[in-house]
């Protein structure tokens, strides 16, 4: 991962906006101008949807199931009755932050996925059923739930099989973290057995900075999915959601589990991808190698999308969401390819890319067309006073 930011371009982060309390209204020129060629240059790209908001847009699909302002919007597979979930993170019942904060996560699904771009997500119903959009978990925002205080509960993925619907989240226990501290409170799953109506939390956590173990390499979770050969992969880094942690480093690590294992709460029949001697191997003796480091990463997500494993990251150092692709989760990844980014002015490796200023997440959809066509789901802040704070917007046609 190249090292190419310019300190002074770097984007503030998005939770000051939170620690500072400040109610925000949804504004003209909210999201930043895009110039016009680079604009045109976006348009020309072979995407059906090339930054369609999904939510902030007064009158859309999102506010009629309650939801007006949302991050995230991590896309899963609702297998029991092949529709797809979308778990956002901080949301809010109006545009802009107004209304009132429904909490994180927060769940929207719709009923048919057009993986071909011709038509943006538009959602159908909101979780849990039986009216609008509310947070999931049971848990007190700003509070010691029997853990230690913390802010709010991220999600970092979702995944279902075999009935159960799981959620990997990082609960948050300072947004602005002093420089080599991730801030985090620590790592959990929760799980739901009527597809996110009702969710209970697995006894067994992560233990995170404010419990003594800062930049633990379970604080972030992506699951790449059950692989024919019958492993769940799950690929893990430190927590960087504030992208200000800099210890992060860009690890990513994998480990493997049975499913069954999984399901039981046996997290300790884990293997792990590691280095050992002179080779890497699938062992329970060492404990996972890094597979990959470099740039500060903030939010990713790894799918297996037919044959092939895909992996999208918002890289902090870079400004932009990049891919890469590999044959297995256990194999050699190719490089990373920039393809959007926050400005596509400089570097020279950002010319003529879609440009979406204020830039994180880059989730992939695992209902993609394709390897080779992926739609990604990004989030989008503007960080200025009196103008939208959130909203997700979707491309497709992506070419790892």
């Amino acid at each position: 991962m190249s090292n190419t930011s310019r300190p002074d371009q770097r984007p503030a982060s998005r939770r000051s906006v939170l620690r500072a309390g400040v109610g925000l209204a949804l504004g003209t020129s909210a999201l930043g101008a895009v110039p016009a060629a680079a604009d045109s240059r976006a348009r020309m790209r072979p995407m059906a949807q090339s930054g369609a908001p999904l939510c902030d847009q007064p009158g859309d699909s999102a506010s009629g199931q309650g939801l007006g302002s949302g991050d995230l919007a991590i896309p899963y597979h609702r297998e029991h009755d092949n529709s797809w979930g979308y778990v956002f993170g901080d949301s809010w019942s109006g545009a802009g932050q107004s209304g009132g904060y429904l909490g994180s996560p927060v769940m929207l699904c719709q009923d048919r996925f057009d993986s071909s771009g011709a038509a943006p997500i538009s959602f159908t119903w909101a979780m849990p059923t039986g009216g609008g959009a509310r947070q999931l978990f049971d848990y007190q925002h700003n509070a010691d739930n029997g853990y230690g205080f913390e802010v709010s509960r991220i999600p970092n993925d979702c995944i279902e099989f075999g009935g159960r619907t799981y959620i990997q989240y990082t609960s948050v226990a300072v947004w602005g973290p002093p420089a080599g501290y991730d801030g985090s409170l620590m790592s959990g799953v929760a799980y739901s057995d009527d597809y996110g109506v009702t969710w209970n939390d697995y006894p067994y956590h992560w233990a995170g900075d404010t419990q003594g173990v800062n930049q633990s390499m379970y604080g972030m979770w992506s699951f790449a999915g059950i692989d024919p050969d019958g492993w769940l992969y799950i690929f893990s880094k430190r927590w960087n959601g504030t992208h200000r942690n800099t210890a992060d480093g860009g690890a990513i690590q994998l480990f493997r589990i049975q499913p069954g294992d999984f399901r039981n709460g046996n997290f300790g029949a884990q293997q792990n991808w590691a280095y050992v001697g002179a080779s890497w191997q699938w062992t329970t003796s060492a404990a996972p190698s890094p597979i990959l480091t470099g740039n500060n990463i903030g939010e990713f997500s790894v799918k297996r999308v037919g044959n092939t494993y895909c992996m999208s990251y918002f890289d902090v150092t870079d400004y932009s969401i990049c891919t890469r692709t590999a044959p297995r989760p256990d194999a050699v990844w190719t490089a990373p390819k920039v393809q959007i980014v926050g400005n596509n002015t400089w570097p020279v490796s950002h010319w003529g890319k879609p440009q979406l200023p204020y830039l994180y997440g880059g989730y992939i959809h695992p209902g993609s067309a394709g390897a080779t066509s992926l739609t990604l789901i990004v989030s989008q802040w503007n960080g200025q006073q009196g103008q939208s704070p959130y909203r997700v917007v979707q491309y497709d046609g992506i070419n790892p």
